[in-house]
């Protein structure tokens, strides 16, 4: 029987194949059923696929903050948040240039930016309560209500799929809640090996929540966003990454808020959130300029999450 940090590494390892597993299965069926009702391509990103794939960070959160600590949640959270920008959206550009929907860039970037500025003022005075996570929801509530505004207001034409308007398929169904079996039990285990694994070595908490954690729930909208960047299909992918930041803040922290207040520690302050602040300010300023990612601007996103990295070792 493995025991200590042999079990941790194999906990882990199966824990990142599960979450990675789970979203495959998550993003196709819930990217297919909303196709299927007609929903467009660059929406989907934005609402279902990043839905999806911010599921592994909801499971991962909410477990670790039962079962840890909340520095678990809060750093799972801004770190697969900088992770979503300097790595997934940094490899993306680097594999092909990266268009942004004019639409996106209307009516979903700005909600992006609002709740990283919502995050880093309701946390202001070292905790996220239970109020500030309903506010988190609420907020939640009023840009899915926006979305479906727009979805009725202006629907796909059937030329954005084939595959439009086919209706539910149980397959898809099918994929949807197997993919959501995969991500529970594929959390568990990345919790439980990550945090064993850093644990034994003295790293703290918010640490592997900010690296280990945050890179093995990023792995979903790591895949999604490369293999639509390879496809072509860049909507996607710069919908997925906006959509998931929105998600990871109002809800995932605004639920694990609601289970138990979250503390943010002054070093949290002064480094990971002006990092989150810094990356997302960047990424719009990289978007506005001419509506899309150069491999130049992909470059400079990966060189500035691998310095990110590099700072939270211990001196």
């Amino acid at each position: 029987m493995l025991s200590g940090i042999p079990l941790y590494l194999v906990l882990l390892a199966a824990g990142i194949v599960a979450l990675y597993g789970g979203a495959e299965l998550l993003v196709a069926g819930a990217g297919r059923l909303a196709l299927g009702i007609g929903l467009r391509a660059a929406t989907v990103g934005v609402t279902v696929v990043a839905f999806a794939t911010t599921a592994p960070e909801l499971f991962v959160s909410t477990i670790g903050a039962l079962n840890v600590s909340t520095d678990i949640g809060l750093g799972a959270v801004i770190g697969s948040n900088i992770a979503n920008i300097g790595l997934v959206l940094g490899i993306s550009a680097l594999i092909k240039p990266l268009q942004v929907s004019s639409i996106v860039m209307r009516r979903h970037v700005p909600f992006m930016v609002f709740a990283a500025i919502l995050l880093v003022a309701l946390g202001a005075n070292g905790t996220i309560g239970r109020l500030e996570g309903a506010v988190f929801l609420l907020v939640l509530a009023g840009f899915t209500g926006y979305l479906l505004y727009y979805v009725n207001a202006d629907p796909a034409p059937m030329m954005d799929d084939p595959d439009a308007g086919e209706g539910i398929s149980p397959r898809d169904v099918a994929l949807v809640v197997g993919g959501l079996i995969a991500l529970v039990i594929g959390s568990r285990w990345l919790v439980s090996g990550g945090t064993g694994l850093l644990s034994a070595l003295g790293f703290s908490d918010l640490f592997i929540g900010l690296t280990v954690l945050a890179l093995g729930t990023s792995l979903p909208e790591l895949a999604a966003s490369v293999v639509s960047a390879v496809r072509g299909e860049t909507a996607f992918s710069i919908g997925n990454v906006v959509g998931s930041n929105i998600y990871n803040i109002l809800a995932v922290l605004g639920i694990v808020a609601l289970i138990t207040p979250i503390e943010i520690a002054s070093s949290t302050f002064r480094l990971e959130l002006p990092f989150l602040l810094a990356f997302t300010v960047v990424l719009v300023a990289m978007m506005g300029y001419g509506r899309r990612l150069t491999r130049l601007d992909g470059a400079a996103l990966v060189v500035g999450y691998a310095g990110f990295i590099y700072l939270l070792f211990p001196s």
